[in-house]
């Protein structure tokens, strides 16, 4: 009896087998022809530089040209909805920029869902943000921070790259956490609100780790904590906010790859691979440092659960901020 269970679990194994392979042979061989990779943003951005920076490697992996097609505008929805309503057939992908993925749900009212219409393929890169203020600011800690923004409620301003900027979510989940009070003077991107702090019409910014290190050694800007799980490569002697006394703040910048959902196991797995050693190089890797990106790459399942578990948070954040879309 055991024997023909054992040659009847055999010849099922057997079929499975039969059955992966016969799919595999079935599937339609991938890449043909050049991919595009839809890019949210205009060019010069974190999200157009590390597409540049991966292209030519997955070329290279996977035998045919990648383009990079920016595709800027309504705060990175035109690119995400072209691709969700693309074909599924791995021609059309989507660098994925995580206030896109996790933020324009809660400020706009999308054409098309994160969730249902775009399947995650693998998480690439994350950023980090380091707090930082004015030189004239009288403090040496981030305790010293907070308590000096107690001591003196909407007396200090946060600028910011825009409402629902990274750098603006980041600001109100910190104080949030720490029970303060600051106003928030929103300007047109990065370099205008990293300008206004540093000429003092501003005294607290949120500000990329690749922009800020030459001023905050310059002496121009005071830092005080990073904004990752983990302490900054870049700037490893600044602790980080979670470790500072506020467990689980995590608030970095993040990019990764998406498909239009429906597309095949075999092209997501095969994209998912060559993203994965095209990031592994080393030459990838110093140049994305050189961006102030750390290499973090996912399964598509654990890009999904991140976008779920984000989209949460920052939906919670919005309401009670009562942050509008401009």
């Amino acid at each position: 009896m055991k024997t023909k269970i054992s040659k009847l679990f055999a010849m099922c194994g057997l079929g499975l087998a039969s059955a992966g392979a016969a799919l595999a042979a079935d599937s339609p061989p991938y890449p043909t022809h050049p991919v595009r990779l839809l890019v949210p943003f205009a060019p010069g951005g974190g999200a157009d530089s590390l597409s540049r920076i991966i292209t030519p490697k997955l070329h290279d992996v996977l035998g045919q040209a990648w383009v990079v097609d920016n595709r800027g505008g309504a705060a990175g929805n035109i690119a995400a909805e072209t691709v969700a309503k693309a074909a599924p057939d791995g021609y059309t992908v989507f660098m994925g920029f995580n206030t896109v993925l996790t933020v324009n749900p809660s400020l706009y009212k999308l054409p098309y869902s994160v969730t249902k219409d775009l399947q995650p393929v693998t998480l690439l890169a994350t950023a980090q943000y380091i707090l930082v203020t004015h030189p004239s600011i009288a403090a040496s800690t981030l305790k010293d921070f907070i308590a000096l923004a107690k001591q003196k409620p909407g007396s200090l301003n946060y600028a910011s790259a825009g409402v629902g900027s990274p750098l603006h979510l980041a600001a109100e989940l910190f104080k949030k956490r720490a029970g303060i009070d600051m106003v928030h003077l929103a300007y047109k991107g990065g370099g205008p609100a990293a300008a206004a702090v540093l000429g003092g019409e501003a005294q607290v910014l949120f500000a990329s780790v690749a922009s800020s290190i030459p001023q905050i050694k310059a002496g121009r800007l005071k830092a005080f904590a990073t904004t990752g799980t983990k302490r900054s490569k870049v700037a490893p002697e600044l602790p980080t906010i979670a470790e500072s006394g506020f467990p689980g703040f995590d608030v970095s910048s993040w990019y990764a790859l998406l498909v239009p959902t429906g597309t095949s196991p075999v092209i997501v797995n095969r994209i998912r691979g060559a993203a994965i050693k095209a990031v592994e190089l080393p030459d990838v890797q110093d140049a994305m440092s050189r961006q102030g990106l750390d290499v973090e790459t996912s399964t598509p399942q654990e890009l999904a659960a991140k976008i779920k578990a984000e989209t949460a948070v920052w939906a919670g954040v919005i309401k009670e901020a009562g942050i509008k879309a401009e």
